[in-house]
């Protein structure tokens, strides 16, 4: 599609994950396994046959960065199509940074300037779905649009997360609400819009607002001619620790609709500890898996019920694992109990320790609106000592050690951090 251009905005904080996000960028979160975040909108381009993308980065990059290389996992590597990187131009002023997905966008129109391709897709790196942008483009040319923007019907206890639209007959759009508690319709966007590249680059240098959602669709609308692309098929926001449990968790319904494989999602299998040159997964011994996504150099002794593996995983013997989401080599000792657990890389669950047993109703103390279902979240690198008790709903920060450990017993709702971190905290 070479009159299009994207650019993939991926460079939110995505606070509402936690501590999965305090050493990278929400899109850079492992995901399903072997992929990343990421790799869905990545992979949407590239099966769309758009050659030209730029990823707006901000927070966090390195592991970002890495993981995208020079595109060439994605077919985006060469004379004719390319993936550029783009930081904030940051100087010595905060104002440097990107204030908002507009500011962002208004910051790097060099890229846009430099191409003669008559659309824009403005994207977003954080959303589970599939789709080809190409029958969206020619949606948006037969109605002579100057922006299209790509809803999705959502239960309307979620509509205070989107932006919310109300259409005519015709699918123009004629009211936009951003994230309202009390919202007229629940078509929320998907955070994909197709924008005539002229008319970007005058709306753009004629409002300085911040953010397309809260500012620039508003304005879009008063010019007129702003169309609703409907999307029906799957499609998650996994932006938060419950949609991102829920959407790893949809990958073992057979029913969800969301199947990576079968949509041609590409990942860089070379970087983070992915399944480059990891030997097959092994259940040995008495192990069992039942309902799992195993990964290259996992190795099952123990049990593992409805789960996600990513590679190197470690269960060893009289161990189980329920409704989890396991991240990169990390080992669940000899008779550990994990229930409905999130754990990033590299993390040690010591022999006969129990995660995510209790009253689930207890929300996190100190983040009520991150952790309230009985999931538990375990840091990268973290170490949970031998016979340790964790509750449910429970954050076991990244580096924490056993001897971080004040007791045994962490009750739930409860927080667990290095002792650095604790005496930083208390002297604040």
């Amino acid at each position: 599609m070479s009159d299009a251009v994207a650019i993939l905005m991926a460079g939110g904080v995505g606070s509402r994950l936690n501590i999965l996000v305090r050493h990278r960028a929400k899109p850079a979160v492992p995901f399903g396994g072997i992929y990343r975040i990421i790799d869905f909108t990545l992979s949407n381009i590239a099966n769309s046959d758009i050659t030209r993308v730029a990823v707006l980065t901000q927070y966090k990059p390195l592991s970002l960065m890495d993981h995208i290389g020079d595109g060439s996992s994605w077919d985006l590597s060469g004379r004719t199509r390319g993936v550029k990187i783009l930081p904030p131009k940051t100087g010595e002023q905060d104002w440097d940074w990107y204030r908002g997905t507009a500011d962002a966008v208004r910051q790097n129109l060099s890229f846009i300037t430099s191409s003669e391709a008559r659309y824009v897709l403005i994207l977003s790196g954080d959303h589970v779905y599939s789709m080809d942008y190409r029958p969206m483009v020619a949606y948006h040319q037969e109605r002579g649009a100057r922006v299209t923007i790509g809803m999705i019907t959502v239960p309307w206890e979620e509509t205070h997360q989107f932006g919310t639209a109300i259409i005519d007959e015709n699918h123009r759009i004629v009211g936009w609400e951003e994230k309202s508690p009390n919202a007229k319709s629940n078509l929320a966007s998907m955070g994909i819009y197709v924008f005539d590249r002229h008319y970007l680059l005058e709306l753009l240098t004629r409002h300085k607002e911040e953010d397309f959602g809260h500012h620039i669709i508003p304005q879009a609308l008063k010019d007129g001619e702003v169309f609703a692309y409907p999307f029906s098929g799957y499609w998650r926001d996994a932006g938060t620790i419950q949609a991102y449990w829920d959407a790893n968790m949809d990958l073992l319904n057979p029913e969800s609709g969301l199947t990576p494989e079968s949509w041609g999602i590409m990942t860089n299998i070379t970087t983070g500890g992915m399944t480059y040159d990891r030997p097959p997964a092994r259940i040995i011994g008495s192990g069992r898996a039942q309902n799992c996504r195993i990964s290259p150099g996992c190795v099952i002794a123990g049990t593992a019920e409805n789960s996600i593996l990513s590679p190197g995983v470690v269960i060893e013997e009289k161990a189980v694992v329920r409704g989890s989401i396991i991240m990169h080599d990390t080992v669940i000792r000899e008779g550990a109990t994990i229930e409905r657990c999130i754990i990033d890389k590299n993390v040690v669950v010591g022999e006969n320790a129990a995660i995510g047993l209790g009253d689930s109703s207890e929300k996190n103390r100190e983040f009520p609106s991150h952790l309230y279902s009985g999931l538990s979240v375990i840091g990268k690198q973290a170490v949970v000592p031998d016979k340790a008790a964790v509750g449910t709903n429970c954050i076991i920060c990244p580096e924490v050690l056993a001897a971080d450990f004040t007791r045994l017993e962490v009750p739930s709702g409860d927080t667990v951090r290095t002792a650095a971190e604790a005496d930083a905290l208390k002297a604040r």
